[in-house]
This record gives C-alpha cells, structure tokens and sequence, in this order.
C-alpha cells in the first residue's frame, strides 16, 4: 500500500525514481509524485492516475534535473485522489518535502495546532501535517526536528524528507511501515520494497521501527531516536532480477501462477532431509509441541484462507484445538490467551500492519509466535520467536497466487513435524506423507499443463453477475480462496458457502442460470456434496465441479467437471486452488480487468 523511493548520487534523480516508482505500482496506488533537490531549491511534481501521467508530465523525468529526490506512489485514505492530495507535500516555506506511507492517527489534534500558529493546508491529507511539524520544529538541525516530529505524532509511517539546507543529503524513517536501504557506489536509496532498486544494488539494509538514517550519495548512517548510530548488518538480495520482470508474459499474475512449481518446490525441499523433515528455522521442541494447550492462526485475505486449511490439517493430524481469526478481529476481541498457546502468524509481506498489530497483542499476553513470512527481516519476522520463510521470490501481482501455495505448504510441514513429534503418525503413515508432499510440485504443473479448459470455462461464465462457490471441510477453505481471486480481479460478485449451510437460507440466491462452482475432492464427503450439487441443480443452477480423477460420477451431476490428480487427502487444497486461480485469471482476462493492478486494492496493506 503506497510505495516510496528515495535516490542520491550522480545521476539525474527523477527518471531512477520514476522506474523505482514503477516497480511499486503492485502495491496500489491512484496518485503519484516526485520532489528533487536543485540549484538550492526542491521541484515538485505529481499528478492523479496511472505513473504515466507523471512520466508524460515530466517527459520520463527528463524535464527536472538533480541528483537528489523523493518518489511516491498514493494510495488514497484521507483525501480523495487529486493533485492536491498526491506526496511529495511542501511545508509552508517551502523548505521541507515529505513522503509518507501510513496513516497519522492524531493529525487532526496536530492540525488544529499548526493552524492555530498560522500554517496554511492546501490539501486534505494526514501526511501534510509531518511537512508542517517539521518546519514548526526545525531549528537548523534535521536530526533533532525529526526526533521532535516522530516523538509527537502517533500511528505508523515510512517517511522521506528533503530539506533545502541539506543539499547533499536526505533523511528517513520508518514505524510499523516498510522501508529499506539499497546500498550503491557513489549513490544510496531508499524503497518500500527491494524491487524498486533491484536494478541498481543487490545490498540493502532492513530499518527497525524508530531508526533514522542519513543517507548521503557515499555513506549511509543509521541513528535511534537518542541519535546514537546504529551498526548494520549489510543483507544480499539473491534472487535474480527477472524474477521481478514479466518475462514475456502477458501479466505477472499468470507468470506466478506457472512459478508455483517452482516455489512449492524452493519451500519443502531444503526443509525434508533423508526422508524426514527439517526444521532447523524454528526453536520449538518437541517438550513444547507436547505443552502446547491451543494454537491460534491469525492472519488476513489469502493467509487467513491458508489458516482455515490450517486448521482442518492441524486439528486432523496433530489433535491440537486451532482457532483461526481474522487478524483486524483477533486484536480488538480481548483473546484468550494462554502462556502454552502457540499463535501462528502468516503474512506474505512480513509487514501486514493488523496481522502485526495481532502478534504483538499476542505477545503481551504471553503466546509463543511462529510466522510463516516470504520477507526476510521484515517487522513480523523480528518480532517472532520463530520464523518459518516460504522462499516465493517476488510477487508483484495483488491477487496472491504462489505465495497462497507456499504458505501451504509449510502448513503442511508443520502439521506433520508436530505430528510426528507427538507420535500421531506411525513410520509409515508419516513417510507415505512425505512422498506425497514432495510429489505437490509435479502434480500442480500436470494441472497446468490443461489451463484451456480453464480458459474455455471462462469464456462461457465470464459475464455472470453472480458466482456461488461450495465445498465441505477442505473443499470449503479453498473455496473461500477461489471465491476471493475471482472477486478481487474480475469484480463479479462472488461468495464460498459450506456446502451444508445452503438450506439455512443461502440457497435462496440460486435461480436459472446462476453458475455454482462446487468442490468435491474429499472421499468421505463427496457424497453429500454431490447431494448439494443436486439440490442447486433443481433449482436452475448450473455446475462447474471441481474433483479428483477418482470420482468419475461428478459428471452425472455436474454440467461441466474439472479433474485433479489424486493425493493424500490433507495436501489436495493444493491442487484444488490452480484451477480456481485459472478460472479467476481467464475470467478478468476476457472482461479486459486490470489484473496485475485491480481497483481499489494494494498489495501490502500496512494501514488499518
């Protein structure tokens, strides 16, 4: 959710910035700009809608020189997108630009303080109050003024500052909002997200909540709020930069829905050794699984459908009471937490600001945290007593797809380490397990190579105004997954129901034509999903199912029937979630949806 992109160096700032910018679009945003530090004064620019407004504005970045700049993209909270509301914001003087990701819970308090001692807003947004404080405060030294600043507001916030005085440097600073700094030679930066720097430096360092850096084009210092500089440690991104580009594929979104092979496969193998898996990321041993008293599965969208699957695999092997909540929820229900409990924390970004507000609510009753996180060094990551990372690479798309599977599949080696921990699996039934794990990544690419069918599907629904989806257990969770990923980039309305639950009113929405997508992949369930199916068909709808190779009788209830290679019942949301993933993506596809960038929403929410 917004993205931020600071430069110094030698070269011009604005077109770096304007490419950094544009490796952030996934993030989301509907405004964006840029402020550069020339000839003692800083130029701003920016303009509402798509980056290629401001790049056509600026001529690529061509028309406003200096070697020393701020970037952002807006994803629009307080204030409406305009030019007005767009980042950088000015302070009065116009001595001071700021760039801010987060939201500033006081700025109304702030802001009537600021116009009462005569400063002037020209926009409606929070984050020009921060341009304005740091005026109010500054008294000649940066440092001291934003140590005054970040003492006196209250919320979350990735800022970067540009002052006229300082025309060899800038200034930035991160709390519960992501920032990183890409270490070059003869020129430094800083971005929400490595991506947007790739291209210039593999070396970065990761900010802690609370730590200011100086960034000048040949050092980088980092201070805490005594201003006492900080020693780091210096991070190397190792995975190639055309995992970030599209590679010859129409939109990201397909591209990492073909990588998830790849990824399921970068997860579970470094983790199985000589037939068992290891953990070697975690401290939990096999006391504490056997002291564990409840685990808790707190995350949001995607992750928190992983949680649900989750806690079918977990109960079902490990049996071990899991209660899954939405992150946002768990928070502010006073949870009832104990100093056994394990409290599983997923989130693809690692910076998710309520599934990290979560964990430290969990914390400060005690839980022990595990995460399942795809950033290493990210603020859930550090904040946890173990982290378990899914090795995804990058995902640019917003509508999650290999992180979803990857996260997964750690679910998958957690259940079975716990299990085999407390003795719930005999050798056998624990090796069969493993194989059947390690076969995941084979049998997802066997269900990629039949995408046309897929495609053919969605030419025939692609212009529904409803779509129900319906599964029991397993088949359940995924569908809220598939229900999700339809939603969220093709914009029909769309929603998962416990296929049991249809006759306590849902069935009530199901009339002639209305397309029910029903998921059947379990043995002992099919049968009463298959009388689900039959109840909707009776009344108009028609049928998309989802099964295994083995249940060959799906056709004689279902109007169309898409087959997934068998597996162990516990890993087949797996399978079950590509064809759903390829039905969503064909569907948007042929509405002509923006895929890789739907409306309204952002990769990385780190706002409530």
């Amino acid at each position: 959710m917004c993205g931020i992109v600071g430069y110094i160096g030698e070269r011009q700032a604005a077109p770096i910035l304007l490419e950094g910018l544009s490796k952030l679009e996934y993030r989301g945003y509907d405004s964006a700009g840029i402020a550069v530090f020339d000839d003692n004064k800083i130029e701003v620019a920016k303009a509402k809608g798509r980056l290629n407004v401001l790049a056509e504005k600026t001529n690529d970045g061509k028309t406003i020189h200096g070697t020393m700049g701020i970037g952002h993209t807006r994803w629009a909270t307080h204030g409406e997108p305009s030019d007005e509301n767009a980042h950088p914001h000015i302070s009065m003087s116009g001595r001071f630009a700021v760039v801010h990701n987060g939201i500033i819970e006081n700025y109304i308090a702030l802001k009537k303080k600021l116009t009462d001692k005569g400063f002037e807003f020209i926009s409606e947004t929070d984050t020009e109050v921060i341009a304005h404080l740091f005026e109010y405060y500054y008294k000649g030294d940066i440092m001291d003024a934003m140590i005054r600043v970040i003492n006196r507001v209250e919320g979350s916030y990735a800022l970067g500052v540009l002052c006229s005085d300082y025309p060899d440097s800038f200034v930035a600073v991160r709390k519960s909002s992501p920032l990183i700094v890409g270490l070059g030679e003869n020129e430094n930066f800083v971005a929400s997200d490595v991506t947007a720097i790739l291209k210039h430096t593999r070396d970065i360092y990761y900010l802690e909540d609370n730590e200011m850096v100086v960034l000048k084009k040949d050092s980088v210092k980092v201070y805490n709020k005594d201003k006492e500089e900080v020693p780091k440690e210096k991070f190397t991104v190792d995975w190639d930069v055309s995992a970030a580009e599209k590679g010859g594929y129409e939109h990201f979104m397909m591209k990492e829905i073909e990588e998830q092979p790849k990824a399921i496969r970068d997860t579970i193998s470094p983790r199985i050794k000589d037939g068992r898996i290891v953990l070697d990321d975690i401290t939990l041993t096999t006391e504490d699984i056997k002291n564990i008293n409840k685990i808790y599965i707190v995350a949001c969208g995607s992750a928190y459908h992983v949680g649900v699957v989750g806690k079918y695999v977990i109960e079902k092997m490990c049996r071990i009471p899991v209660e899954v909540q939405v992150a946002s929820e768990f928070r502010y229900c006073d949870p009832i937490i104990k100093k056994n409990d394990l409290v599983i924390v997923i989130s693809q970004s690692g910076e998710t600001a309520d599934t990290l507000a979560a964990l430290k609510e969990a914390k400060n009753h005690g839980a022990r945290i595990l995460s399942i996180v795809n950033v290493v060094g990210s603020a859930i990551a550090n904040a946890s007593d173990d982290v378990i990372y899914t090795w995804a690479g990058p995902e640019i798309a917003v509508a999650t797809t290999k992180a979803y599977s990857t996260q997964l599949a750690v679910i998958y080696l957690i259940a079975a380490y716990m299990a085999e921990k407390l003795g719930m699996l005999t050798s056998g039934e624990y090796a069969k397990f493993i194989s059947e794990i390690e076969a995941l990544p084979d049998k997802v690419a066997e269900i990629l190579k039949s995408k046309e069918e897929l495609q053919f599907l969605a030419s025939k629904f692609f212009n529904c105004r409803s779509i129900f989806f319906i599964g029991r257990n397993l088949d359940y969770a995924v569908s809220l997954e598939g229900s999700l990923k339809l939603k969220e980039i093709s914009y029909i309305h769309s929603e998962a129901y416990a296929a049991g639950e249809l006759k306590h009113g849902t069935i009530s929405l199901i009339e002639d034509g209305t397309l029910v997508v029903a998921l059947a992949t379990g043995r002992e369930l099919f049968d009463k999903t298959v009388s689900n199916v039959k109840e909707v068909k009776a009344r108009g709808a028609v049928v998309m199912g989802v099964t295994t190779q083995a249940h060959e009788n799906m056709e004689d209830v279902a109007d169309y029937v898409v087959k997934i290679p068998e597996a162990h019942e516990m890993l087949l949301p797996s399978l079950t979630v590509i064809p759903l993933q390829l039905f969503g993506y064909y569907v948007a596809s042929l509405k002509g949806c923006d895929i890789d960038k739907p409306r309204n929403l952002a990769k990385s929410v780190t706002v409530e």
